[in-house]
């Protein structure tokens, strides 16, 4: 697993302490039911924080699932 993915699943646990570790790679707004506008908001929050970039909130929306905000953060990382 890289270093992205592995410090994401870290902003995850950070957000959703209940959800098991295991979980996270598949985890999406429809199944946790813990995520919900706030959540989504802290969630960038703490990516913005650990990854220290800016993230458009025009984006939110479609960065409902952890695969998605993989992706974004890596190629904003990358960029």
């Amino acid at each position: 697993m890289d270093k992205i993915r592995q410090r994401l699943i870290k902003c995850f646990q950070t957000v959703f302490e209940d959800l098991p570790e295991r979980e996270i790679p598949r985890a999406s707004q429809q199944s946790v039911a813990a995520w919900d506008s706030v959540a989504s908001i802290t969630l960038v929050n703490v990516v913005e924080e650990e990854f220290q970039i800016q993230i458009d909130l025009d984006h939110l929306e479609g960065l409902d699932s952890f695969q998605r905000l993989s992706d974004y953060v890596s190629s904003a990382v990358k960029a």
